[in-house]
């Protein structure tokens, strides 16, 4: 089937009315008859569309872990609920579990989870062969129930949260040109972020010495007209990295998540001018590196000086899973084959061992 420059197929539709304007420009043979859009898109019905064809940003496949790092990533599940009207259909968990599969990381922080109880028994039921044993997702405060989490092979401690938070500031009167629904209200966390250490074992992955880092995930506030929020989050964040900082120089930290935002908007900016690294800050904008549906880069993984010894940055990858295709009503049109999302994970490998190999 043609493909677009995305690798995306192009639509039956498409194909069927560029055969009519082909026999129109050119005629036809004597004694046949005229095509019609009904037999000219039969022709591209003999074809059909496989999960790959859906693909429009990322990596096709994954690149290959590197022998003695630990491997790190970030993913956006989009709506895990068990239960309800809100419950992830059965396709997409098993879609999200074979990407998990696939992408094989140690650590995984995830956005838009239900409940720790929700994301035990997706694992269980869907990816108990993935060995997260340390599962970690605390209610966030989040009107809509989402909240973020950790799914890691090595163990978690230092859990702690920001619940509910004031920001500095009051909400705007207008949100865009319409009336701002919290005009007033105190701004504050719309999810509060969540930080854990994670400790790798001595001996895990060839390496002497237990070592840690501190990771801290974040689901920042989404919407066009909702930067000043982002943008209050980031300076509290800021804030909050700083401080484990001054206490301690040589502390590890990586920031990761769904940020709502890209590298050139100031709610991304405040975290690349207090210091941390953008995982692919080298790298021009490329489909390979877009991480949601929009095609923008809205995933990210920072991390502090103290930790840059450590990131493999050949490793870097984002893994791209089937979405809808471009100008696709993504409300009411049935999804792909194969969709678990309308994010992509972003991974990483990093060395163990302080100062890297």
């Amino acid at each position: 089937m043609p493909m677009n420059k995305s690798g995306v197929a192009i639509g039956g539709a498409f194909i069927a009315a560029a055969c009519l304007s082909a026999f129109a420009l050119f005629g036809f043979g004597r004694g046949d008859a005229p095509p019609t859009i009904e037999r000219a898109a039969q022709v591209t019905q003999a074809a059909p569309q496989t999960p790959t064809d859906f693909i429009r940003g990322g990596l096709r496949e994954p690149k290959p872990r590197t022998p003695g790092a630990i491997r790190l990533a970030t993913y956006n599940v989009e709506n895990l609920f068990k239960g309800g009207d809100n419950a992830k259909p059965e396709s997409e968990l098993v879609a999200l579990a074979e990407t998990l599969r696939r992408i094989d990381a140690d650590v995984v922080a995830l956005q838009e989870v239900e409940s720790e109880e929700a994301l035990k028994w997706f694992l269980n039921q869907h990816a108990s062969d993935l060995g997260y044993e340390h599962v970690l997702s605390p209610d966030a405060g989040d009107q809509r129930g989402i909240e973020q989490s950790f799914i890691s092979r090595f163990p978690l401690s230092g859990t702690r949260q920001w619940l509910g938070e004031l920001l500095g500031g009051e909400h705007p009167e207008l949100y865009g040109s319409q009336p701002n629904w919290h005009a007033g209200e105190p701004i504050a966390f719309r999810r509060s972020p969540l930080m854990v250490d994670v400790t790798v074992p001595a001996g895990a992955k060839g390496n002497q010495e237990p070592y840690r880092f501190t990771a801290i995930t974040v689901h920042q506030k989404a919407g066009r007209f909702a930067t000043y929020w982002r943008e209050a989050e980031a300076r509290r964040i800021v804030e909050i990295i700083e401080k484990l900082e001054a206490e301690d120089p040589d502390r590890n930290i990586v920031l990761l998540g769904d940020f709502n935002a890209q590298t050139w908007d100031d709610s991304v900016q405040f975290y690349l001018d207090a210091g941390l690294i953008d995982l692919f800050a080298e790298e021009e904008p490329a489909e390979s590196n877009v991480t949601h549906a929009s095609d923008r880069r809205i995933d990210m993984i920072l991390y502090n000086r103290a930790m840059a010894s450590e990131m493999i940055a050949d490793s870097r990858f984002v893994l791209g899973t089937p979405v809808h295709p471009i100008g696709a009503d993504w409300r009411n049109d049935p999804r792909p084959p194969g969709y678990a999302a309308d994010h992509y994970p972003v991974v990483v490998d990093l060395w163990p061992v302080e100062g890297g190999r």
